[in-house]
């Protein structure tokens, strides 16, 4: 991909970022009336998706679905007057955070019920194929959705009916403010969806060239053979904190799940929040010099401070 590419996914991914930074701001101010689950650490899987959904492909997100409607409405001043319950919100202020979706955009459902956006998928893909249309559904969950057994029976269903589909993984290995090997055992989902012989990708490291391209690659595969793809992503949702408490008297490490992020603060420039892979902003160092995610910023910050402060 050429430079003015780079530069256009690189100001997506540090748009996404600084509006995220923006409504944790107004969080701590306590100006929300509604739950809202950041997905600061996810913007690169929301921009690489948003590349490579086609006019007919359908969406289908969970609680945490922030970085998705930012990449595939763009319109920042939309989904904060939805959270602030607006009339001039996407849903009139009907629907918040967790369950915020944009037809327009082909986000056509979102669920605050772990997993319960799996079997919903599937009937999508149904429809999508009985239909003949060249669509195909793309739903998503957390690593604790794997848990469900929705999750397992959509497995089963896109198989066996030969559905186009994608099911993603974004697995952060934390449930709320416990890590997942603190309390049940791992689960291998290449060896699980191997069991169904569903074909299996697994992206990590937050490339968004890299991602784009093995998302094209995954639905070509998907639309040429009429069958489902599943697809894990190694993800840091970032906003951690230390929980002072008498059974932690050195204090506890916490994962962010919802909520302001406390040790996240808008006036950090560039937008990185973590200085290695595991952050989209400084990851993107692998396609722009440090001194253009700077630029880029700067850019951002201004132009949505004039917008909306």
């Amino acid at each position: 991909m050429n430079d003015d590419i780079n530069r256009q996914i690189g100001f997506d991914i540090i748009k996404i970022r600084i509006s995220q930074m923006m409504i944790n701001e107004f969080y701590k101010e306590g100006k929300f009336k509604i739950p809202i689950h950041l997905a600061f650490g996810h913007e690169t899987i929301a921009v690489s998706i948003d590349r490579v959904m086609e006019e007919q492909d359908k969406i289908l997100l969970s609680h945490r679905n922030i970085a998705f409607n930012l990449a595939r409405g763009k319109n920042f001043k939309k989904i904060l007057d939805e959270y602030y319950l607006k009339k001039e919100g996407i849903a009139e202020g009907k629907l918040g955070s967790m369950n915020l979706m944009n037809p327009s955009k082909g986000i056509i459902y979102t669920s605050s019920i772990l997993g319960n956006n799996f079997s919903v998928a599937m009937g999508v893909a149904l429809a999508q194929k009985i239909q003949h249309t060249k669509g195909i559904a793309i739903v998503l969950g957390g690593d604790g959705s794997m848990e469900e057994g929705s999750f397992h029976e959509s497995l089963l269903m896109a198989k066996s009916l030969k559905l186009p589909c994608f099911i993603i993984i974004e697995n952060n290995e934390w449930s709320m403010a416990t890590s997942i090997n603190e309390r049940r055992c791992n689960i291998d989902l290449e060896k699980f969806t191997s069991a169904y012989e569903i074909k299996y990708c697994k992206l990590s490291g937050n490339n968004p060239i890299k991602y784009i391209e093995e998302l094209k690659k995954m639905r070509e595969y998907a639309v040429k053979n009429n069958e489902p793809v599943c697809i894990e992503f190694n993800v840091t949702t970032l906003g951690d904190w230390i929980m002072k408490h008498d059974d932690y008297p050195k204090g506890k490490f916490i994962n962010y799940h919802a909520g302001p992020a406390p040790t996240i603060e808008l006036k950090t420039c560039p937008a990185i929040i973590k200085t290695s892979e595991q952050d989209p902003v400084y990851a993107l160092k692998e396609l722009l010099d440090e001194s253009e995610i700077i630029k880029i910023s700067e850019e951002i910050r201004t132009q949505m401070y004039s917008e909306q402060i």
